[in-house]
């Protein structure tokens, strides 16, 4: 059986309030919020995050293959999968790509996936760019999301199945938005809506067809669209049954283009009893539908990182926070000279721990180095030494500064030393926090990030972020011990 084996979804720690739009831009806005990316996030680094947390739920073998599907990519003429290939840690074997461009190419890369062959991860991402006060700023979110296909097996089962699936396309213009721009135009909405909805309900008949399915079978529906109009008359068009239409999440999370179709869809499996049928339905320069049936092996499942539960955390951000980060307010940076562009060669010489947070480990006494070294800090043979994996390594700040005067996207940079848990300390960036949230003790885990942009070179790292409990607290080491 060829189907889903792990799934997971990763939204940005930041929320807008859609009603602080309107007293800045002059209008837009509306009700509920959407997530933000960090100043140190893009589609990149959401995608690795997002594919961090399917690899923690999937047992199975490494992927052979990584797809990786944004509109809004880190570069053109450079294979952006690579990056989360090399921070993903997968084998050198395993072929990266990019399926980019347009929202559609998630779902493409899906089916493409289920059809073939070996075990493959589909990942996707977006920072949805929008002029202040647009549609698009309000309605738009970041977010990625991941999905691992596969023949499973006892140790990695398959979750959902596909029975069935269908496919229309047509051409006309909707959305555009052409290389270099940073905004996405469209034509008048009705001209879209009079497209999909016709589409919608081909596709998704075809598809229940394909399965041998009536639609009365079916117990969740997945639009996923970025014409949100075209989507809700889609729905009312199939005439589902009360309770049949999953929610799309626009009002917490907003649409994140590229990502939505596998965020929807990772959110409604987490949720589902074994046996289930699911319809994913994608509108987007054509209608695909894929219809799923979950397996045994959903039932008593935990997710790693439930997408409820991360639509549930989150702290607020500024509406003119939002635009510096976005570029779209300039501000005064820090006095200092810009960092230069990172160096290819040095790069290329450090990948592991440069994108892998690989350290080394002397082999005689256990101690970690970080950054990995050839010889031991006490002395001893040279390159004596072992890989460890660092990126999953949770640790406590013993010491932390609020540095004003260093460049950064986003002054002022929380430092903190780290004390890994089994070995390892390390001087590191934060992220994902007020200054006043860190202190000795704070309890941190670690996250792949842009550290700045120099030349259109994007310089990845690991930064630091606060572990945090069910209320959004961050942890520390009395919190813990206190259990």
């Amino acid at each position: 059986m060829r189907g889903i084996l792990a799934l997971g979804a990763h939204l940005p720690h930041r929320r807008l309030d859609r009603t602080t739009i309107a007293a800045v831009a002059g209008g837009g806005g509306g009700k509920g919020t959407r997530t933000v990316a960090g100043y140190d996030e893009d589609a990149t680094t959401l995608a690795v995050e997002a594919g961090r947390t399917t690899l923690r739920d999937h047992a199975g073998p490494a992927p052979d293959a990584l797809w990786f599907c944004t509109a809004t990519p880190t570069y053109l003429d450079k294979t952006n999968a690579a990056a989360v290939h090399a921070a993903l840690r997968l084998p050198d074997e395993a072929v990266a790509a990019d399926f980019g461009g347009a929202a559609r190419s998630t779902v493409a890369a899906l089916r493409a996936a289920l059809g073939g062959a070996g075990t493959t991860m589909v990942v996707a991402a977006d920072v949805r760019p929008g002029l202040p006060g647009s549609p698009d700023e309000s309605a738009g979110s970041d977010a990625a999301a991941a999905v691992v296909v596969g023949e499973g097996g006892d140790d990695a089962p398959v979750l959902a199945e596909l029975i069935g699936a269908a496919s229309r396309t047509e051409e006309f213009l909707d959305r555009w938005r052409t290389p270099g721009d940073a905004r996405t135009r469209q034509w008048e909405e009705r001209f879209g809506e009079t497209r999909y909805v016709p589409l919608g309900r081909a596709a998704f008949a075809a598809a229940l067809d394909a399965a041998g399915l009536d639609a009365d079978a079916v117990d969740t529906v997945v639009i996923a669209s970025p014409h949100a109009r075209a989507a809700r008359s889609t729905a009312r068009a199939l005439k589902l049954a009360d309770g049949v239409l999953a929610d799309d999440l626009g009002a917490t999370v907003g649409n994140p283009g590229a990502a939505q179709a596998l965020l929807l869809l990772t959110a409604a499996v987490e949720a589902a009893a074994p046996g289930r049928v699911i319809v994913l339905l994608s509108l987007a320069d054509g209608a695909d539908a894929l219809v799923f049936r979950t397996t045994d092996a959903a039932a008593g499942r935990e997710p790693v990182r439930p997408v409820a539960a991360q639509v549930a955390a989150g702290a607020p951000i500024p509406y003119p926070t939002y635009l510096r980060w976005r570029g779209l307010l300039a501000t005064e940076p820090p006095r200092r000279p810009e960092p230069a562009r990172p160096s290819a060669s040095a790069a290329g010489r450090s990948e592991d721990w440069k994108f892998g947070f690989v350290a080394s480990a002397d082999r005689s006494s256990g101690v970690v180095h970080m950054p990995p070294a050839r010889a031991p800090m006490g002395g001893g043979p040279i390159d004596d030494m072992e890989a460890r994996p660092m990126a999953d390594a949770v640790g406590t700040v013993v010491t932390s500064t609020i540095d004003r005067l260093a460049y950064s996207p986003s002054p002022p940079i929380v430092f903190a030393v780290v004390d890994f848990d089994g070995g390892g300390r390390l001087p590191v960036e934060l992220t994902d926090c007020d200054a006043g949230e860190i202190g000795i003790g704070t309890r941190v885990e670690m996250t792949f990030r842009r550290l700045f942009t120099a030349d259109g070179i994007a310089n990845y790292f690991w930064k630091a972020r606060p572990q945090r409990d069910a209320a959004g607290a961050v942890v520390t080491t009395a919190a813990e011990a206190a259990g």
